[in-house]
């Protein structure tokens, strides 16, 4: 993709009087000429001609195309375009504007271009109250304040840069106003009262300190909405001062002179809507936008490039080619010998270089698709992320099921499901590429091949009622940005971007919320974490990062939430521990309260957490770098620091290597409520075994207890590590990524375990492979690294993100 810059013409000539012979006073009256010229760029006879439907009236009208004339603020007649009566449609793009004239009355306009001009204030836009449609981008010197604003000014506003803020306009103007007005009226409270007598001078004396006092108390939302708040508090605290007046006539006590106030009745914003950061406004002397104040975009890969090996991989043989790309920010990449690296870091290691693409296995080979020529969507095409103030409205989606939730004593819900079908299916099911999305490049750049795609995980399926429904909506994580997608349209829904973070991982839950009048709804949020060691806490839905706290000084390696207690969160860290965390409820204003519970010793980093299905508040287990432990986590107990109760060891451990002792476990999940897969680094193979039997031949003394091996699974005999695995228990599938971007499939069934026999890896049921996209012009995207995997509890979609930048949308083929 090209992207030039583009030059604004001076189409305006400077006279000088070099230019002519003739004398002064003729040359005054030259540039008089000149000025009259400039005055009248727009004549009725020029509106009639640009306008449409043709028509010798001006208030006949409905369509005026004014773009690209080179139009000062200056040069637009108010009294000439307040004539437009009937005008609908203006648009004004390519010009200079600076602001939109103040005093044009247009009743009936519904659709605006500003688009491209020099806009520095939006407030001029107030009195267009009909106003449906808005385009202001490519004024640089607006921000997310003013957009804010504007969205705020125009009640009717439900398209702004093209789309759609229906939900996010209603937000803005009704969503935070309560709050914003109680901490108004608490500044009142504790420091100001009327002025008796009440005259206008000591009113304003009053209201100048009131106002100063709760723009400068009064903190809300994102810091890079400041301005925004401030805006709106002191509108709020002026309309309060006012009807404390009013109060003050009614029960005809004096009669202050009324002061101008802002109109009475805006509603004002959530002011978390804006989860990318941005830079206060901006002056004329800036010559670059920074990146989180970017549009935001998701390149639907199609037209493909070479791709450059993964910059956290390096092979682990003297004779292989070494192609390394070297990033000390992150604790799972190599670092340079000379350099810091993160102590203990797991996330260091191999990749093969020369490795064929084709051929997955070297042993018996598994049912293979074929490859897709290219992905359903035309890969040439950009899909923009949607705009940082968007809200999109989530998909509905058919009921599927019950969920239940009931209320903790600490006011968080308890989980428990009815299983709709616990018997898996005996047919293996059919899955196609759908999308393929680039949407984590650093500063949007559709050239970003490195940064690697960590975690993902479907949002919990709910309506408003509390039922499961079919879900669709994903969220993924790597390099700086954390993003929600529909798996169907593939369109980024929601992305949260800090600057100088990288997310490891990431978990949803579904917290009640305090609504007024003691009630409580359900909400999916989501925690994510990574390099700088906090927790963000999102409401994906409002658009709200409404919280963060600190976990670790190190970088944290996973995140889980409890599936039978809401409110808590396991956080695993580069310090070796696992620690348990109550976040509690959410209070309307989404404050909360988090209390830890328990800290669990590991003596490794900790790469994956799994918890038993019908007891996940007994016991997690622990996927380290160095082994796989289990832990007792009863809050019960008195003792809040703990070791681990046993380490599960497994045959591949017997495997004499002098580099390698197999006990870095990098996939690690529940297939059902005994069976565990799980893999180590470099094994080739998956694991399935038996919770329940592993640990009744536990003594209680031990701490090395052999697990017990139902079935072994055959994959890539690759060293890459931290390829993870993911389950699907409802249909019996263990799906894992290869270094070669070909995802391997296991259709589990009971006849397929009664038929295992010890010694013999089972095949896979279908390897898909990587289904190649292209980049205009430069061919084929080589199969990268598939780093980890998820798919919803219908098995409807699979999603797998790549360490080259590429998320993958499969959906299952219709039967």
């Amino acid at each position: 993709m090209q992207i030039g810059l583009r030059r604004k013409s001076n189409t305006s000539r400077r006279f000088t009087p070099r230019d002519y012979t003739f004398s002064k006073l003729q040359y005054y009256l030259h540039l008089g000429c000149l000025a009259e010229e400039a005055m009248e760029k727009l004549t009725e006879k020029i509106l009639l001609e640009k306008g449409s439907p043709k028509t010798n009236k001006l208030d006949q009208i409905k369509t005026l195309n004014l773009s690209r004339m080179s139009l000062k603020s200056k040069d637009l007649p108010v009294r000439l375009l307040s004539k437009l009566h009937s005008l609908e449609k203006l648009d004004l793009s390519g010009n200079t504007l600076q602001e939109f004239p103040k005093g044009v009355h247009l009743p009936c306009l519904k659709i605006l271009d500003c688009s491209n001009n020099d806009m520095e204030d939006v407030l001029s836009l107030e009195s267009l109250s009909n106003l449906e449609e808005l385009r202001l981008d490519d004024n640089f010197y607006l921000t997310v304040n003013d957009e804010h604003k504007v969205i705020f000014l125009l009640p009717k506003l439900r398209m702004f840069n093209g789309k759609d803020i229906s939900s996010t306009g209603h937000h803005i103007r009704h969503g935070s106003t309560e709050i914003l007005r109680k901490r108004v009226i608490a500044v009142w409270e504790r420091t100001f009262s009327l002025p008796d007598p009440v005259t206008q001078q000591s009113l304003a004396s009053v209201e100048k300190s009131f106002v100063k006092d709760a723009c400068a108390q009064i903190k809300y939302g994102p810091s890079s909405l400041s301005e925004y708040t401030k805006w709106r508090v002191e509108m709020i605290a002026k309309e309060y001062l006012q009807s404390l007046i009013c109060s003050e006539k009614e029960v005809s006590v004096t009669t202050p002179s009324k002061k101008d106030e802002a109109p009475a009745g805006r509603q004002t914003c959530d002011l978390g809507a804006k989860m990318t950061t941005s830079p206060q406004k901006r002056t004329r002397n800036n010559t670059e936008i920074t990146a989180e104040a970017s549009p935001r975009k998701s390149s639907r890969v199609t037209n493909a490039t070479t791709v450059e090996a993964s910059p956290r991989k390096s092979t682990r043989l003297p004779s292989s080619p070494l192609k390394t790309e070297i990033t000390l920010s992150s604790p799972r990449k190599h670092t340079r010998a000379t350099e810091a690296a993160i102590e203990g870091s797991p996330r260091k290691s191999s990749r093969l270089e020369s490795v064929p693409q084709k051929g997955a296995s070297k042993t018996e080979t598994p049912r293979k698709t074929p490859k897709s020529p290219a992905v359903s969507t035309p890969t040439s095409r950009l899909a923009k992320c949607e705009s940082p103030i968007k809200a999109v409205k989530d998909q509905p989606t058919p009921q599927k099921g019950k969920q239940t939730t009931a209320k903790t004593e600490k006011g968080t819900p308890q989980k428990t499901t009815k299983t709709k079908n616990t018997k898996v299916s005996q047919e293996p099911v059919s899955l196609q590429p759908l999308h393929v999305l680039q949407c984590h490049s650093r500063q949007d750049s559709p050239d970003d091949f490195k940064t690697q795609l960590w975690a993902c995980a479907f949002e919990p399926p709910q309506d408003c009622n509390g039922d499961i429904g079919e879900s669709r909506t994903v969220a993924t994580c790597g390099g700086e940005t954390l993003c929600v997608i529909d798996c169907e349209s593939g369109h980024v829904l929601k992305k949260y971007k800090i600057p100088g973070e990288e997310f490891f991982s990431l978990a949803w839950s579904t917290v009640l919320m305090s609504r007024t009048g003691g009630s409580a709804r359900p909400c999916n949020i989501l925690a994510a974490g990574g390099t700088r060691g906090l927790v963000k806490l999102i409401h994906p839905r409002v658009n709200l990062a409404f919280g963060e706290f600190r976990v670790s000084r190190k970088a944290i390696s996973i995140v889980r939430f409890s599936p039978c207690n809401a409110s808590f969160l396991f956080t695993g860290t580069y310090e070796k521990k696992i620690i348990l965390w109550d976040i509690g409820g959410l209070d309307r204003d989404y404050n909360f309260k988090t209390s830890k519970l328990l800290v669990l010793e590991t003596g490794s980093t900790p790469l994956h957490l799994s918890l038993h299905p019908a007891s996940a508040d007994t016991h997690l287990l622990s996927a380290c770098d160095k082994g796989l432990f289990s832990f007792d986590i009863q809050i019960s107990k008195n003792t809040q620091k703990r070791n681990e109760e046993m380490e599960i060891v497994f045959p591949i451990y017997k495997k004499k290597e002098k580099n390698n002792s197999y006990r870095t476990i990098d996939g690690l999940s529940f297939l059902s409520d005994d069976i565990v897969a799980s893999k180590s680094h470099m094994q080739g193979s998956i694991y399935l075994w038996s919770w329940s039997a592993t640990r009744a031949s536990w003594n209680g003394k031990k701490k090395e207890v052999p697990a017990v091996v139902l079935a072994e699974l055959q994959w890539s005999s690759t060293d890459v590590p931290y390829l993870s695995l993911g389950t699907c228990p409802g249909y019996g599938y263990v799906v894992c990524g290869d270094e070669k971007g070909n995802l391997w499939t296991y259709h589990i069934t009971k006849t397929m375990m009664e038929n295992f026999k010890t010694g013999k890896a089972i095949t896979a049921t279908e390897v898909l492979e990587w289904p190649s996209p292209v980049r205009s012009g430069k061919g084929p995207v080589e199969g990268p690294s598939i780093n980890s995997v998820a798919m919803d509890p219908d098995l409807r979609y699979l999603v797998a993100l790549t360490d080259k930048n590429m998320a993958v949308v499969w959906r299952r083929a219709s039967n």
